[in-house]
């Protein structure tokens, strides 16, 4: 396909994902002191949109979602929320997990750097630590025995991060005694590999930028990249378009192998024609994928 093809069709599928409006959430709460240390939850709606439509003492099960955008400040929790309130309205209890992000690094460029070290996996890992408590409190209808992770992107790497916590090195500070109660992990896209992800300058060297720029690379990818936190355990499946130009198919492949190679069988589902954006765009038929992969590890 011409690339001038491929481009005019990644523009459209962005400018239709971004054009839902945001959605407010049924309650907040923080897990840190961080305006960022916050995560939004969304009840869980019948048919007709109307919130603990099933009756208040019916369960669901708990999504919990990590919104993409390279790690970067400017991508914050509200461009996802069509997305998780597409979730409830199948019938989800949805909680929607802020981070810390990049800042500026003083230069005069637009673009701020991605990722904090070691801020935005501080904050991963509190927020999940502390989401039992919140949930229950926030969501009292949530069944967080059939908790699913889920994550767009950067957010994708962040899901199959904080899945494999319990195989951090020994001296990771989020390192955690045994395996997150999950019933799995859909990963959208996700820059799961960091390795190739450099090799093919993914979100301008954000995974590079994440850890704190090349001098930091090498040294702390064990303590960040999925592809050598591997097994963990636990179901996981990646979602991806064959014609993604921001993470592409190489990338999940890439994990796809790694865990093959550590003797773990991780689902990956192909979409044909069908690039970055449409896996988290509720008018898109890929969501719905997304949204039925995630239900067959819940339900």
């Amino acid at each position: 396909m011409p690339d001038d093809v491929v481009a005019a069709r990644a523009a459209a599928e962005e400018e239709s994902a971004f054009s839902h409006p945001a959605v407010d959430p049924d309650a907040t709460a923080a897990y840190g002191d961080h305006p960022d240390q916050v995560i939004d939850f969304y009840a869980p709606r019948g048919p007709g949109g109307t919130a603990g439509a099933a009756g208040p003492g019916d369960p669901a099960p708990l999504v919990v979602v990590l919104h993409g955008g390279a790690w970067r400040a400017p991508y914050d929790r509200r461009h996802i929320t069509p997305f998780a309130a597409f979730l409830a309205r199948r019938g989800f209890a949805v909680a929607n997990v802020e981070y810390r992000r990049g800042v500026r690094d003083g230069s005069s460029g637009p673009s701020p750097a991605a990722g904090r070290w070691p801020d935005t996996f501080d904050d991963v890992a509190a927020a999940l630590d502390a989401l039992p408590a919140l949930a229950r409190a926030a969501l009292p209808q949530a069944d967080q025995r059939r908790t699913v992770l889920t994550g767009h992107s950067a957010g994708g790497h962040l899901a199959l991060w904080a899945a494999a916590r319990h195989v951090l090195p020994a001296d990771a500070p989020w390192r955690t005694g045994g395996p997150a109660d999950l019933r799995g992990v859909v990963a959208l896209a996700p820059i799961a590999d960091f390795e190739v992800a450099e090799k093919l300058d993914v979100c301008g060297g954000a995974a590079r930028q994440l850890l704190g720029g090349e001098e930091h690379f090498t040294e702390r990818r064990p303590y960040a990249d999925p592809a050598l936190l591997l097994p963990t355990g636990i179901a996981t499946t990646l979602v991806q378009g064959r014609t993604d130009p921001v993470v592409p198919q190489a990338v999940a492949d890439a994990y796809a192998d790694a865990a093959a190679r550590a003797g773990e069988v991780v689902g990956l589902t192909l979409l044909e024609d069908v690039g970055h954006f449409p896996l988290i765009d509720p008018a898109a038929d890929a969501c719905a994928v997304a949204a039925e992969e995630i239900a067959q590890l819940a339900w």
